[in-house]
């Protein structure tokens, strides 16, 4: 038996249903291994071949997906064949409500979600794609190291055609600021505490503000997406909230911040991926 390996396989852009934080986006890395007796080309699978089949089948489970705890017994779920929907009680902030069609959801047999339960939700469905030769599919899950603040984002992009358009999907993110080309930590660390765990909605999908709670809901390709969560887990963009314009959102106010200085943003969309954003506000008290 020999084992074959492939580090970063991709990356599962997610958000997850938790216990005590809400709504939380998430990036994990997929690292894969593979035990089995070598082919006729002496290899356990060719690695194009592992990164075609294996990465496919992950891009089509729980890859900007939410993520829900089956088995928490504050979960209130209703399947039906073109719309699932849920409420989630135990959060700080208070319940979550979702629906949408069955596939922007993936259904963990576990109370909790962590990145051993996924991992084991998704080795059964990885070694259905793999060849006879190949005895055992294993995976796991890890965060990426980030030398700096980061934060967790969840949103939804209705005008996507893949999978973005989900209204609840998420990334675990860096973010860099540079002010006159100066990299600004504490700048950085105040993002990062005001966007943990935040759900970044478009205004105009804002159909209601009552009670502490805001809903969104919109129509993309897959269908009818609403979403409703504690307005302190929110924050409002006037535009889509693409990475693109998160960047430009971020650049825009933090030059306001500080005016007459010349702000950089560099924002990450889970790992390895993002946008840069300039802005410079004029500085008022020399005019």
């Amino acid at each position: 038996m020999t084992r074959l390996f492939v580090e970063q396989l991709t990356v599962i852009d997610c958000a997850y249903l938790d216990a005590q934080r809400g709504l939380v986006g998430e990036s994990w890395i997929v690292d894969i291994e593979l035990d089995g007796d070598l082919d006729d080309q002496s290899m356990v699978l060719d690695f194009g071949e592992v990164k075609k089949r294996l990465k496919r089948a992950l891009d089509g489970s729980a890859d900007h997906t939410m993520i829900v705890p089956a088995r928490h017994p504050g979960l209130k779920l209703h399947r039906g064949s073109v719309r699932t929907s849920l409420e989630f009680q135990g959060p700080v902030a208070g319940p979550i409500e979702h629906h949408a069609p069955p596939q922007a959801l993936t259904l963990l047999d576990a109370e909790a979600v962590s990145g051993e339960a996924l991992a084991a939700h998704l080795q059964p469905i990885l070694a259905q794609e793999v060849p006879a030769n190949v005895a055992q599919v294993r995976l796991r899950l890890r965060h990426e190291r980030i030398d700096g603040d980061y934060y967790h984002y969840t949103h939804g992009l209705k005008k996507h055609a893949g999978h973005c358009q989900r209204i609840a999907h998420g990334h675990r993110s860096r973010l860099e600021i540079h002010l006159d080309g100066r990299r600004e930590a504490a700048l950085e660390a105040q993002w990062a505490r005001r966007w943990r765990d935040i759900y970044l909605g478009t205004r105009e999908d804002l159909v209601r503000r009552q009670n502490g709670r805001l809903r969104f809901t919109y129509t993309a390709p897959e269908g009818l997406f609403e979403l409703e969560l504690p307005e302190s887990r929110c924050d409002l963009l006037d535009t889509d909230t693409t990475v693109e314009r998160i960047a430009e959102h971020l650049a825009a106010r933090s030059a306001a911040q500080h005016p007459g200085r010349a702000i950089e943003v560099r924002a990450y969309e889970g790992v390895m991926k993002g946008a840069v954003a300039n802005a410079q506000a004029p500085d008022l008290s020399k005019a």
